[in-house]
């Protein structure tokens, strides 16, 4: 490993220089790396790795709508599509990728497949970190361990279809067989990893749920609608309050940031923006600080665990989940947003 300085502290990191496909490969040469469940990181993981020359097969329920998505994308019941419990029985590493609701429900047919020196793969560390909540509790003969890529599986798949990476955690919880250094790495160059970062499993899953909550979506779409709100109620029309809250910011100015930072974002746009956000981030920041601190509290807490147990949990969870998106979706400033999409010249011909 790397040792990187990020803003003066320094980190272990890998590069897909020190640890190329092809060593990758060698590493995992007489492993079948079995892909439990298809829903968001699934597809993602399991065709990055098919193309990369790995030997993976995936467990799904069969008659289901992930299944069907399953064929769709290649898969081949009976030689690389598997119900579940088949799966698992095949597997010398078991990547869980079901929901965190479901690898509760999922566990006892799960742990009965766990033989000694296999490996159970994890993107999320909810289950491991919350086990006297979940009840996920890893026979001491496996081998425990992460990748969580900081992105969809969506992303991660077309970024691997580009060319590129999308950066990912890396976490050894157990090591069983003294292989799980060398089993996870491969596993997240595997799956299309930009490059890896050193973290546990504890930190990995207070950051993510801090991350989605926060900045990633539940913040990021509270500040929209907030300014989104107050354009309207000024007497802005919806595509101005549209364009000024979520267009230009993901179309324009983000993009920027990715390059090369906020710093360089503020020097190429104009003096007069330049010096409004300068003088009013931090007053954005003191404002929203204790909300994300009582958010951290609250995963630190395990209450944001439970709660996501209770709701997914329950057998009406889906439909109340499509509710609530239809609110998002039907709101006036989202049907703009369609709206101001259809007018991109990208899609003017579609």
């Amino acid at each position: 490993m790397a040792k990187i300085n990020f803003g003066g502290t320094e980190e272990n990191v890998v590069m897909r220089e020190e640890f190329p496909l092809e060593k990758a490969l060698e590493v995992l040469k007489d492993e079948t790396i079995a892909v439990i469940g298809y829903g968001v990181q699934g597809p993602g993981q399991s065709l990055n790795l098919k193309d990369n020359g790995f030997n993976v097969i995936v467990g799904q329920r069969k008659e289901s709508k992930t299944w069907d998505k399953a064929i769709a994308d290649g898969w081949v019941p009976g030689e690389t599509l598997f119900e579940i419990e088949e799966a698992l029985a095949k597997a010398t590493i078991i990547q869980y990728l079901l929901s965190d609701a479901g690898q509760i429900q999922m566990w006892d047919t799960v742990k009965k497949h766990l033989t000694p020196g296999k490996a159970l793969y994890f993107s999320h560390g909810f289950g491991i970190t919350y086990k006297e909540r979940s009840g996920i509790v890893p026979p001491a003969d496996v081998d425990v361990i992460l990748v969580a890529p900081k992105g969809s599986g969506t992303s991660l798949r077309r970024m691997f279809l580009e060319g590129r990476g999308l950066n990912s955690s890396f976490a050894i919880f157990q090591d069983a067989t003294g292989k799980a250094y060398d089993r996870v790495i491969a596993l997240g160059i595997g799956v299309g990893s930009g490059y890896l970062f050193e973290t546990d499993f504890k930190r990995e899953v207070y950051s993510d749920l801090t991350g989605e909550r926060g900045t990633l979506m539940g913040c990021i779409q509270g500040i929209f609608a907030a300014q989104y709100e107050v354009l309207r109620a000024n007497g802005h029309s919806p595509s101005e309050a549209f364009n000024e809250t979520v267009e230009e910011l993901t179309q324009s100015l983000m993009p920027l940031v990715a390059e090369n930072g906020m710093d360089w974002m503020y020097a190429n746009t104009s003096t007069t923006a330049q010096r409004g956000a300068l003088d009013w981030w931090k007053p954005f920041r003191d404002a929203t600080k204790p909300v994300f601190e009582k958010l951290y509290a609250e995963v630190a807490a395990g209450n944001e665990a439970q709660r996501s147990i209770d709701s997914n949990s329950q057998a009406d969870y889906r439909v109340k989940l499509d509710a609530e998106l239809k609110e998002l979706n039907d709101s006036e400033m989202w049907q703009a947003g369609a709206a101001v999409r259809k007018l991109r010249p990208e899609n003017q011909d579609k």
